[in-house]
């Protein structure tokens, strides 16, 4: 059962941060935190890529793939995922 922020983007902690890092460097008008936002969305996205998401086809198998299908990895959606009815 999928729940929560969860429905809307499937890595809201590595968003948030990174919406955190941005905001400051709005902030601040600062470039050296833009480019801390985008080494860190650089390690981020590589972790999930290589590690995080293999991790969990493997545990999950099809019900995690049909989840990854439908909800986006970084840009949240603007209706939840309600996933399949029982």
């Amino acid at each position: 059962m999928i729940g929560g922020i969860y429905r809307h983007v499937r890595n809201p902690m590595y968003v948030a941060v990174l919406s955190i890092i941005l905001g400051q460097a709005l902030l601040f008008s600062s470039w050296t935190l833009v480019a801390y936002a985008m080494i860190g969305a650089i390690a981020m996205g590589s972790f999930v890529k290589f590690y995080e998401e293999p991790t969990l086809a493997s545990r999950y198998g099809p019900e995690y793939e049909t989840y990854r299908r439908n909800v986006p990895g970084w840009l949240p959606r603007l209706t939840p995922w309600r996933g399949t009815q029982p």
